[in-house]
């Protein structure tokens, strides 16, 4: 009796559900129904004849079975895109790059250069996919991802990007003894920001965020103190109101890149590019 031919909405399935860890989360990445992802999970692994998950620790884990899957998987997603740039009409590397990374470093160091850069690669694009956190990096969501935590581990590569320089902000006049503290909730405890913060057992500690801008925004109103990467700071530093005082130690930021673009011409003008755009940082 000849197998049923395997979907292709269900191999999506099967990828979502392993980055997601749950049916629901697939569910909510996917747009359809919960019980959805479950049947039609169910039903590829009655005709395959394999688990594909196991239940640990309140999460779906997948079997070495469905690995080897997830690897056709790729392969055929890879196939697909190299299909969809036949024909493509424009000089040099083709593709669109799907970048991960904080608001912050999209919209203060990324975006203002992606004009020129779009201009000069005709045939690329890019894809911006923004948090306030870290974007969640997977093979099915980014190609690159800019990190201000380095991984401990995972599918990918990994090289160190940059240090970014660090300032401390605080009213010049000195005049309110407790300003306003910005601080980092306690989940980043080990980010040189929040260390000198603790380091200087600055009590009035009224504001938690992890948002830049908001840190930023208050720092303008000369009522606050916090610390800000330098990107986020131009204004500030301009500022006569303000003293800003360079921390001694930097944040490293870390490119995560798929191993499968690791010689794909467009991912590599790319992550140049991005490399580019935090070694312009402090020279603009």
């Amino acid at each position: 009796m000849l197998r049923p031919a395997m979907n292709w909405d269900d191999l999506r399935i099967i990828a979502a559900v392993r980055d997601e860890g749950t049916y629901a989360g697939a569910s909510a990445r996917l747009r359809i129904d919960e019980t959805t992802v479950g049947r039609r999970l169910a039903r590829v692994q009655r005709e395959l004849g394999v688990p594909l998950f196991e239940a640990v620790d309140g999460l779906r884990k997948p079997t070495r079975h469905c690995e080897t899957v997830l690897e056709h998987v790729r392969a055929m997603a890879a196939h697909v895109a190299a299909i969809d740039r036949i024909g493509e009409s424009q000089p040099g590397p083709t593709g669109r790059l799907r970048i991960a990374s904080t608001n912050s470093v999209a919209e203060e160091l990324l975006a203002p250069r992606a004009a020129a850069f779009l201009r000069d690669h005709p045939g690329l694009s890019l894809q911006f996919l923004t948090s306030s956190e870290n974007v969640k990096f997977s093979r099915w969501q980014a190609d690159l991802a800019i990190r201000l935590r380095k991984p401990d581990k995972g599918d990918f590569t990994i090289a160190k990007l940059a240090d970014v320089r660090l300032y401390f902000f605080e009213p010049a006049d000195g005049i309110d003894p407790e300003p306003i503290v910005c601080a980092y909730p306690d989940e980043l405890d080990a980010i040189p920001e929040a260390q000198y913060l603790r380091a200087k057992r600055l009590r009035n500690r009224r504001v938690v965020t992890d948002n830049v801008r908001v840190i930023a925004a208050l720092i303008a109103s000369r009522q606050a103190v916090g610390v800000l990467p330098e990107h986020s700071c131009a204004a500030l530093l301009a500022d006569p109101g303000l003293r800003a005082t360079l921390l001694p130690k930097r944040r490293d930021v870390w490119l995560l890149v798929q191993n499968h673009l690791r010689r794909d011409p467009a991912a590599r003008l790319t992550i140049d590019w991005v490399r580019r755009c935090f070694a312009e940082v402090g020279r603009d």
